[in-house]
C-alpha cells in the first residue's frame, strides 16, 4: 500500500495516473481539475492553494475505485459509502487530514450536472465545459471559485460545440435551458464574476468578451414551457440546494 503525497496537486496527479493505468472512468473536478487544464491557474495572480480533492466516476467502476483508493493509502468512509455508494463515495487521507469526494455519474451540489457519457476521454479531468458548470453552479460561490473560473475562461475559447479544450457554449446553453434554477445561478454568479474582475491583473477584456459570447448562446437557446413558467415565479421561491458538508469519521470534531 502506497502513501498519499502531501501536496494536493501532486496527489491528484498520482490518483489520476493510477486510474488511467487501470482504465477507470475517474476524472478530476474542482480546483485541481482546473489546474490540470489551465496554465493560468498555475501562476500569479490566479495561482492558489488547494485542499480536499473531488472526482467523478462512472458507476460501472465503483468496485474498482474502492479498491484503487485502498491501494493508494486511503481509508474508506464505510458507513457513508454503504448508504450512498450509488451516487457518492468518501475516502480519507489520515496522513494529511484530507478528504476525497467521489461523485458517481452525476455531480450534485447546489444544482445537478449529469456527467454520464462525458467521462470517456484521456484527460485526467472532466472537460473545461463541465468544470465551468461545476464552479458556476455554486450558489454560495467564493473568491477562490471565481478565481478558478477566470483561469478557465482565460485559457479556453468559447465555441458552439468545440473540442476537448474548448468551452462548449451549446452544451452549457442546453443545461441552462433544462432548469431555470440552474440558469438563475449561472446568471447571478456571472455578475459576481464581472464585479470582481477589476481586482485581478489579467486580460479583463478577454474574459468579459468570452462571457458575452457564452451568454449570447445561453440566451438564444429556446426555453421550454416548464422553464418559462418557473421564470415567472422567479426569486420568490428558492431555486438552489444548500448541500451539507459530510465529515469523515476519521476527522476530529
Amino acid at each position: 500500500m502506497s502513501k498519499p503525497h502531501e501536496d494536493p496537486i501532486e496527489e491528484s496527479e498520482r490518483i489520476a495516473d493510477a486510474a488511467r493505468r487501470k482504465k477507470l472512468g475517474l476524472k478530476l473536478l474542482g480546483g485541481a481539475g482546473i489546474h490540470a487544464h489551465s496554465p493560468s491557474a498555475r501562476k500569479p495572480p490566479l495561482k492558489r492553494k488547494y485542499g480536499d480533492l473531488d472526482f467523478v466516476m462512472t458507476k460501472r467502476d465503483r468496485k474498482a475505485v474502492l479498491e484503487l483508493f485502498r491501494e493508494l493509502g486511503y481509508e474508506a468512509n464505510d458507513r457513508f459509502n454503504l448508504m450512498n455508494g450509488d451516487r457518492r463515495l468518501y475516502f480519507y487521507d489520515a496522513h494529511h487530514s484530507r478528504q476525497v469526494d467521489v461523485f458517481v455519474d452525476v455531480f450534485r451540489m447546489s444544482h445537478t450536472i449529469d456527467l454520464r457519457g462525458r467521462l470517456e476521454h484521456e484527460h485526467p479531468a472532466v472537460s473545461p465545459s463541465d468544470l465551468l458548470l461545476s464552479k458556476l453552479q455554486i450558489y454560495e460561490v467564493n473568491h477562490k471559485d471565481l478565481v478558478d473560473i477566470v483561469a478557465l475562461i482565460l485559457d479556453h475559447t468559447i465555441e458552439m460545440n468545440g473540442h476537448d479544450e474548448a468551452i462548449e457554449a451549446a452544451y452549457i446553453a442546453r443545461v441552462a435551458a433544462e432548469d431555470w434554477g440552474f440558469y438563475r445561478t449561472l446568471q447571478v454568479n456571472t455578475e459576481k464574476l464581472r464585479g470582481m474582475l477589476h481586482e485581478l491583473d489579467v486580460d479583463r477584456d478577454l474574459v468579459s468578451a468570452r462571457l458575452d459570447e457564452l451568454w449570447r448562446v445561453i440566451e438564444g437557446q429556446p426555453k421550454p414551457l416548464k422553464w418559462r413558467l418557473r421564470a415567472q415565479v422567479g426569486d420568490r421561491v428558492r431555486w438552489y440546494e444548500l448541500p451539507e458538508e459530510t465529515r469523515s469519521p476519521y476527522q476530529p470534531e
